[in-house]
């Protein structure tokens, strides 16, 4: 066997400094400054934020440096040029893979929100030495601790979609393990689409074998496996899609359209994973057999379900758990509120969806004035668990089996909420942010 090699090179960082000149950075060659601006770029990058928030942050740097900078940021690349008195300094950076680390996206900002103070008394050396212990950073949770997230989301979001007590037990296993597999594999840097593929399939198993074990020892009726779509859920792309739209808002084109695209990609095999795994066990997507309470136990049920599924996302991006929990309070009435509206009002889905995104865009807003955690960390956690999963899933499942009518109808009310969503996020930092507002 031929000995791995990576196909993305690492940068020597220390190496394009010189170690000995423990001058300020303020006052150092422009190279230097100039490579400490694209690393701090690239960091940011690889912690699953747009190219909004990675330009800000490149900004604040090369400002405080002395110095002009021009990126051209794409999902996994950063295209830049400094630029101070009559110098110039392009460069090139890339990443293998990407991800989402809110922890690290807060730690990152805080860097660069007080880079400037200290320009002038760390040398570049100091700060690459602090940029390394920042991405040196473990996760906040085990594996294990992310399979219990994941299996807690999914089955809230079980709830959430209309299943009963069946499905979401089985759902609570089949994510779970299906999330474990999906660390593991990521752990052992396997590529995506065999990651994705691999741990659908695992937690479509799982529910499909605890369903028929249930039928057989217990009598439980089958029309619960239709519930074996939730399993899936943990693996749809919350962050890259509502990233994507906000980068698209703001015109960084190259940028919302790569993360959209690698949305597009995950979806496409998660889905035909799932289609697969369902012609295996003979199961189809179906209405699921929602139990009936009254509208305010509903609604109460709601809240509980919706707090449960934000938590447990939002530690599975990595969020301490202050945060997961400031952002399961804003999803909890964001998210009641979005399915309150469908039930009593005429409202469509999207615009459903758009006003509980608009919700918790000024709720995190209003929360960050007083306990300062970046929007993103709050809004896109407490607004993925209304990405419309099942709606793909069954619009995949009806085209690839020959029903394109219906196939295309869960689609089209797929898209018209993933575009709501960010939609929503953009017009509440439009409404509260002036430097989003404006254009320059």
């Amino acid at each position: 066997m031929s000995k791995f090699r990576k196909q993305h090179m690492s940068v020597p960082w220390h190496d394009l400094i010189d170690q000995e000149n423990v001058c300020p950075a303020t006052e150092a060659p422009l190279k230097e400054k100039a490579t400490l601006v694209g690393r701090v770029g690239l960091t940011m990058l690889s912690v699953g934020t747009g190219a909004w928030r990675v330009r800000a942050s490149m900004n604040k740097i090369a400002r405080a440096l002395g110095m002009a900078c021009c990126a051209d940021i794409g999902l996994l690349s950063i295209e830049y040029t400094c630029i101070e008195g009559g110098e110039t300094y392009t460069g090139a950076l890339a990443l293998s893979t990407t991800g989402v680390n809110t922890h690290k996206i807060w730690a990152m900002e805080e860097f660069a929100d007080g880079f400037a103070e200290r320009a002038g008394r760390y040398s570049a050396e100091q700060f690459h030495q602090i940029i390394d212990k920042l991405r040196s950073m473990e996760s906040n949770y085990s594996d294990l601790d992310l399979g219990l997230a994941s299996a807690a989301a999914c089955c809230a979001f079980t709830f959430l979609l209309g299943g009963g007590l069946a499905e979401m037990i089985c759902a609570f296993f089949g994510a779970g393990v299906g999330n474990f597999v999906r660390r593991k594999l990521i752990g052992r840097h396997i590529t995506l689409f065999a990651n994705v593929a691999v741990s659908v399939a695992s937690a479509c198993a799982v529910y499909v074998l605890l369903i028929k074990a249930a039928e057989a020892l217990l009598g439980i009726s089958a029309v619960h496996q239709a519930g074996y779509i939730c399993s899936m859920l943990f693996v749809i792309p919350g962050f890259p899609l509502i990233t994507g739209g906000i980068d698209l808002a703001k015109l960084d084109l190259r940028s919302g359209l790569e993360r959209l695209t690698y949305a597009l990609l995950i979806i496409t095999v998660a889905t035909m994973t799932g289609w697969a795994a369902a012609s295996v066990f003979r199961s189809a997507p179906s209405d699921l057999a929602a139990p009936q309470f009254s509208p305010v136990v509903k609604a109460l049920l709601r809240l509980l379900a919706s707090f449960v599924g934000v938590y447990g996302f939002s530690l599975m991006f990595n969020s301490t758990k202050k945060i997961a929990l400031t952002a399961g309070i804003i999803g909890m009435i964001a998210n009641t509120l979005r399915l309150e509206l469908l039930d009593f009002t005429p409202v469509t889905v999207g615009a459903a969806a758009f006003i509980g995104a608009l919700s918790a865009g000024l709720m995190a807003s209003l929360i960050k004035r007083w306990i300062g955690y970046p929007r993103i960390t709050l809004t896109v956690p407490s607004i993925v668990i209304m990405v419309p999963g099942l709606f793909m899933y069954r619009g995949v499942y009806g085209v690839a089996g020959g029903d394109v009518t219906d196939g295309m109808m869960w689609l089209v009310k797929a898209f018209l909420i993933v575009l709501a969503l960010p939609l929503g996020l953009i017009f509440a930092r439009i409404l509260t942010d002036n430097n989003f507002r404006k254009s320059s």
